[in-house]
């Protein structure tokens, strides 16, 4: 089974987008690391779509990992580039230019793919 560790930016954009991307990732161990959901808890106070991620979030059935203390985009590269065969799914430039991995993307507004 295909590993997929989320950013807190693909998960956001997927609520925005009215994606669900646990419906839509039947098949792959998806993984959100703890530091991903407490960003999304601190913007969970002004914005309605981190609200409603939290909401999908405490319901579904994940893996949920500590990258540690840092940045957390720093801690999702460093942990991609010691777990090569993970994707990652990110909208963010950095990470995406940082790893070899394969990505997880949103196409056309509704569709998720693997580049």
């Amino acid at each position: 089974m295909k590993e997929i560790i989320m950013d807190t930016s693909f998960i956001l954009t997927c609520i925005k987008q009215k994606i669900d991307f646990f419906e839509e990732l039947i098949g792959f161990k998806i993984i959100i690391p703890l530091e991903v959901i407490k960003e999304i808890e601190g913007l969970s106070i002004s914005n309605s779509s981190a609200q409603i991620a939290l909401a999908l979030l405490n319901k579904a059935n994940y893996q949920k990992i500590s990258l540690g203390k840092g940045i957390v985009d720093e801690l999702l590269i460093n942990f991609a580039k010691k777990n090569p065969l993970i994707i990652i799914a990110t909208l963010d430039k950095e990470i995406k230019k940082s790893v070899k991995n394969e990505k997880m993307v949103i196409r056309g507004r509704k569709k998720l793919e693997v580049i």
